[in-house]
């Protein structure tokens, strides 16, 4: 296991069009917020918008991404992160329209581009050797997190420094320039376009509905991550630290989580992934508890950071789950289903934080968002230990069946032939382990 292996020119190729692809939607939460923050209940009307956005995240990832097809990707993913391009100029050329039309902008920004995430990790980890597949996905979650440490820096400084809409419409350049980038890539899965057989329809659902424990955990997981976003700028101004700070104190989270991506990935850890991801979990929300409980910057700072080491290790092993969960030709559906998953964690708090934040203070709604993330976590763990459970009941089932069945063929066929049954007489006069045998 070495990260040399994922170390190629396709590689490099995959993770400039990632960048254009990802790095809207890691600009989009805040830059909503400082789009309509001036306006009249701007914080709360920001947080409507991001939920709006991630909204069409959650309806578009599971929709597009059970209609991949390996051997269309490449039109497929263009198609959507064009649209997704167009979503975001509208955000960004219209920033004083009514509330409704921001939030068509945002759901058309979210939707359109959402499977382009799970095609694009599947597309990486068929540019990988099958035993580099963990440095694959690290090397994406690395990757991530720079975009993550990146975005909030680069929006709370544009839309400071220059205009609010600023923000909006390098989103929608890099996005549109991700398209571009598709066609350095493969135009199917795998080098050779080879992906494996699509499933039908209903089989496929039924795979994807077997594997609902990972997504409840990848929920909680992102959940905990768009929390600390949204509500950041507000909490901070409760502690009357400058708003600016948003940005740098989200870059720090990030920059953690790149740690952890690296780190999850230089060595294989032991115990089972789900022992890991609730351990990971409780841990990242000790850390957004503590950022919510700090009087000063640097408290906030040292959690957020912990918090983001933590996330990303967290995320890794959700996703190495699934790969335990499905079959290889139903990945790509399942990625974008947990990326589904994931939006909805990040809905569900972002909507309930900008409802609390109507009539509690910031630091109020990170704790109710913090509870939400933990029953989400104990729901999934709970559902991957019955799951594993009734595995193992079926496996019993089988072993005690199979003896039966190969005693009664290997009866039929040796009846069929004229010889002695398979029992324990037959066995031992066949292997001469009766005297008679001898004469």
């Amino acid at each position: 296991m070495s990260y040399r292996d994922v170390a190629s020119r396709q590689v490099l190729m995959w993770a400039c069009t990632a960048v254009g692809a990802r790095m809207p939607v890691a600009m989009a939460p805040l830059a909503l917020v400082f789009l309509v923050r001036e306006r009249p209940g701007g914080y709360s009307l920001g947080a409507v918008l991001a939920a709006a956005f991630v909204l069409g995240e959650i309806v578009g990832a599971p929709v597009l991404g059970l209609r991949l097809r390996h051997e269309r990707a490449r039109a497929h993913l263009a198609g959507g992160l064009a649209c997704g391009a167009v979503g975001f100029a509208g955000l960004g050329a219209l920033p004083e329209a009514h509330p409704a039309v921001l939030c068509g902008f945002a759901v058309v920004a979210g939707a359109a581009p959402a499977a382009a995430t799970g095609g694009l990790r599947t597309l990486l980890t068929t540019l990988v050797p099958e035993r580099a597949t963990a440095q694959a996905l690290s090397v994406e979650s690395m990757l991530t997190a720079g975009v993550w440490a990146l975005s909030p820096a680069a929006v709370a400084g544009l839309a400071l420094g220059v205009a609010p809409r600023v923000p909006l419409l390098l989103a929608a350049a890099l996005m549109a320039s991700s398209v571009a980038g598709l066609w350095l890539l493969p135009a199917a899965w795998g080098a050779d376009g080879a992906g494996g057989a699509n499933p039908t329809g209903g089989s496929l659902l039924r795979l994807l509905a077997g594997a609902w424990p990972v997504y409840v955990t990848g929920a909680a997981s992102l959940a905990l991550l768009g929390l600390a976003e949204l509500v950041l700028p507000a909490l901070l101004e409760q502690r009357g630290i400058g708003v600016g700070w948003s940005g740098p104190l989200l870059t720090g989270m990030a920059v953690g989580g790149g740690v952890g991506g690296f780190v999850h990935g230089l060595r294989a850890w032991p115990g089972r992934l789900r022992t890991h991801s609730v351990a990971l979990m409780a841990g990242v929300a000790v850390c957004v508890t503590t950022a919510a409980s700090s009087p000063g910057a640097a408290g906030i700072a040292v959690a957020l950071v912990l918090g983001g080491t933590l996330q990303s290790a967290a995320m890794l092993t959700r996703n190495l789950s699934l790969r335990e969960a499905l079959p290889p030709h139903a990945l790509a559906a399942g990625y974008s289903v947990m990326y589904a998953a994931a939006g909805a964690g990040y809905a569900a708090t972002g909507s309930l934080a900008g409802l609390l934040l109507r009539a509690v203070a910031p630091s109020t709604a990170v704790l109710a968002g913090v509870g939400l993330t933990l029953v989400l976590t104990a729901v999934g763990w709970w559902g991957e230990v019955r799951a594993t459970g009734r595995s193992r009941q079926g496996a019993d089932r089988a072993m005690a069946v199979a003896p039966d069945a190969v005693h009664a063929a290997a009866s039929t066929a040796s009846l069929a032939s004229g010889a002695p049954a398979a029992g324990p007489e037959g066995a031992a006069i066949r292997g001469g382990g009766d005297a008679e045998s001898s004469l």
